[in-house]
């Protein structure tokens, strides 16, 4: 038996061309197109890659995408003051602010400074209390992302037994709500879980974001389970990997995302829908 692979470079080319529809039709009704605002802060060279990649994204798809680069040394009230004008301006419909920032920023004071409404991360604690009341808001861009390739891959999410492994506020926590509103049965278990590898075993869904290569064996799968690997390390040779063993798990799976062309591709592919459903909605509340 051989897994299938999730395509997440291909699926996520399939809700861009959603989206560059979406914001063609925005274009005709409103008269202007989404505006994608992202903030900068500092020379964190993997971030500087991100950044272009979201702002790249943004512009192929037709919406405007603006990176707002700022100095190590910026300061707390500079920075909150150009969110402050982000918040206000009527053209700009998703604000992002990419972390990590510099030493000495308060990252929660200034992700709790974003308006909600524009908030395309999610982070915000009102869509945080939004995801977990099952109220319309805005949701994080990876778990929604995952969502998504599990139902792409056709894996049955009502009554499953899902195992998100990782707790963390961008991916582990959220996802694990985001599975119990479809009706799944959610364990979260992280570093510290004792007997994790029986708990992969009893999963139909098995979530890996936990930031540790290969940690997660193969062996450790349940025979036609389907498994989303968040992961991207790099092992001992220097080559790019998830958290789980792919190799070993692609004989047991019945279906498998790849590390790379998984999740990495469809984060920028959900902030783009994220930014067009924040603008859509952002029009209606005007005429309401």
């Amino acid at each position: 038996m051989t897994a299938r692979l999730i395509d997440g470079k291909a699926i996520a080319q399939q809700v861009r061309a959603e989206v560059a529809r979406g914001v063609k039709s925005f274009q005709e009704k409103y008269g202007r197109v989404p505006g994608l605002h992202v903030v900068l802060a500092g020379n964190d060279s993997g971030s500087a890659v991100y950044v272009r990649g979201k702002e790249k994204a943004a512009n192929e798809v037709g919406m405007l995408g603006k990176v707002h680069r700022l100095s190590e040394s910026v300061s707390a009230e500079e920075l909150l003051a150009l969110v402050h004008s982000l918040n206000v301006d009527p053209t700009v419909d998703g604000i992002l602010v990419q972390l990590p920032l510099p030493r000495g920023l308060p990252a929660q004071t200034i992700i709790e400074a974003v308006d909600p409404t524009k908030d395309v991360d999610g982070f915000h604690p009102l869509n945080v209390g939004s995801l977990w009341s099952a109220l319309p808001g805005l949701r994080p861009c990876t778990p929604i992302g995952c969502m998504r390739l599990l139902r792409e891959a056709g894996t049955p999410l009502e009554g499953a037994q899902a195992l998100v492994i990782g707790r963390s506020h961008m991916v582990g926590k959220p996802m694990s709500g985001l599975l119990l509103h479809a009706n799944a049965t959610v364990t979260v278990a992280h570093s510290k879980t004792n007997d994790l590898a029986e708990r992969c075993r009893e999963a139909d869904i098995v979530v890996a974001a936990i930031g540790r290569a290969k940690m997660i064996k193969g062996n450790w799968i349940k025979p036609g389970a389907t498994v989303i690997d968040v992961g991207m390390n790099r092992d001992e040779a220097g080559k790019l990997c998830g958290d789980v063993e792919f190799e070993t798990a692609l004989t047991v799976a019945d279906a498998i995302t790849p590390v790379p062309g998984g999740v990495g591709p469809m984060t920028i592919a959900m902030l783009l829908e994220n930014t067009l459903g924040a603008a859509n909605a952002r029009e209606r509340a005007k005429s309401a």
